[in-house]
């Protein structure tokens, strides 16, 4: 990997690189870019590359909407679907202040800060996604539609499965890029797909997040067609996830073991912290009204409980490898803002281990259709937005994790934005205006 300025300067001028996207992303974890020329790459490197920040949602007001690019050398990668000749490359950016200091908005630079506090303590954590989404056709002027590709269904194949040679060239995609994906198939849903990349540090995690989006979009458009991360974009069918699985790692051990023989205290306080503390940061892991469709309905999670590889569980430890032992967080959406999201579980699970939390019994039941004398007993995830926002808000959890602006402002504009939600009439069609097109 190219990780000092010289490196990559050198790499530019040797591969015919003719644009550099300087990427990063707004507070709801919608990318951004501005595009340079290399011979400004040196001042970008140096100074940042100016922008106005009062343009992005949840920044600046226009009385300091001045803000610096940096780019991340580590962060080097070309873009395999634009040109070979005069090559596309893309840097993930810090976000600075005119006098060079952090942008309190800078979402990446949160995560970072989690990821050193755990890293204080010995611990290195580890992040892999599993994603899914939909690809639906478009009309005869590229629109999108809410007609599904196909209707296949869980790992089906050709001829029920038009997916497939999408899916494929998305992994080539990816692989180019240096991200590795590690499975892909059909999912529940006509239209539905999942690809599943290797896990990496936290960071490094959440950029690939952001670029497998944009892979997957690309590579739809390229072959006609649109693809939606939305939570819940077909009313009656499945909704898509965003599976987070998370394990630590210190002094080269994995210490996230919960096998039923050999428990590690310090992963169960983990656990337990998470599950104390998922209420209160729902509305940052899940963060459209859409979202709220999907929860409880279609193998995704209503409860706020734990088992060993139980899917009807909010989390889940797989049956795996000690290399690979994990637990799996099932209630993120592809909806979030992935720094935000990643930071705030690991937060979480590292306040369970600060606090030696105990980690509630399990509950090895397929809680889809348990007995209300079951379910009615455990607490649930919040039902909708507004009730997560609410529970935000008064988070001293939050409060100390987050910055007091990113949570204000976060909490605002979703409240505006749920407040005009509530005064359309046709939610369905202001779905489709509002979110489907952009998720």
């Amino acid at each position: 990997m190219r990780t000092t300025v010289d490196e990559v300067l050198e790499f530019v001028h040797e591969n015919d690189v003719k644009f550099i996207r300087l990427s990063f992303c707004d507070l709801f974890g919608n990318l951004k870019n501005i595009s340079i020329i290399p011979d400004e790459l040196p001042r970008a490197f140096e100074h940042g590359i100016p922008f106005d920040a009062h343009a992005v949602s949840g920044f600046t007001d226009i009385t300091r909407s001045d803000l610096l690019l940096v780019p991340d050398p580590a962060t080097l990668s070309v873009l395999p679907w634009r040109p070979q000749q005069g090559r596309v490359v893309r840097f993930y950016c810090s976000i600075k202040n005119p006098d060079g200091s952090a942008f309190w908005g800078d979402t990446r630079e949160i995560l970072k800060s989690v990821v050193d506090r755990a890293r204080q303590k010995g611990y290195t954590c580890m992040v892999g996604a599993e994603c899914e989404f939909y690809l639906f056709v478009t009309d005869e002027k590229g629109e999108p539609t809410a007609v599904p590709f196909d209707s296949g269904g869980y790992l089906d194949v050709y001829p029920l499965d038009k997916s497939e040679n999408i899916r494929r060239e998305i992994c080539l995609c990816l692989e180019e890029m240096g991200i590795r994906p590690e499975t892909s198939h059909h999912e529940r849903g006509p239209g539905q797909n999942e690809v599943d990349f290797k896990f990496s540090d936290a960071v490094n995690s959440a950029d690939n997040f952001i670029t497998f989006k944009q892979v997957v979009k690309s590579i739809a458009a390229r072959n006609g067609l649109f693809a939606s991360f939305s939570p819940k974009p077909l009313p009656d069918k499945s909704g898509s996830g965003l599976h987070v699985n998370l394990s630590f790692m210190q002094n080269g051990q994995n210490v996230f073991r919960l096998d039923g023989n050999e428990n590690s205290k310090a992963s169960e306080s983990f656990v337990a912290g998470v599950l104390q503390k998922i209420s209160e940061i729902t509305a940052f892991l899940n963060p459209v009204q859409n979202s709220y469709e999907r929860l409880g309905a279609c193998e995704a999670p209503k409860y706020i409980s734990w088992s060993h590889g139980n899917r009807s569980q909010l989390i889940r430890i797989p049956s795996d490898s000690d290399e690979r032992m994990r637990m799996e967080l099932r209630s993120p959406d592809p909806s979030t803002n992935p720094y935000l999201a990643f930071a705030l579980i690991i937060a979480a699970g590292l306040h369970g281990m600060e606090n030696s939390l105990a980690l509630p019994e399990s509950m090895n039941v397929d809680l889809y259709a348990a007995d209300e004398s079951i379910t009615g007993k455990l607490p649930r995830l919040p039902e909708n937005l507004g009730y997560a926002l609410k529970l935000a808000g008064k988070s001293d959890f939050l409060k100390n994790t987050l910055n007091e602006q990113i949570l204000e402002n976060y909490i605002r504009l979703k409240t505006i934005e749920l407040q005009a939600f509530g005064r359309t009439t046709d939610k369905r069609t202001y779905f489709l205006e509002n979110y489907f097109k952009m998720i």
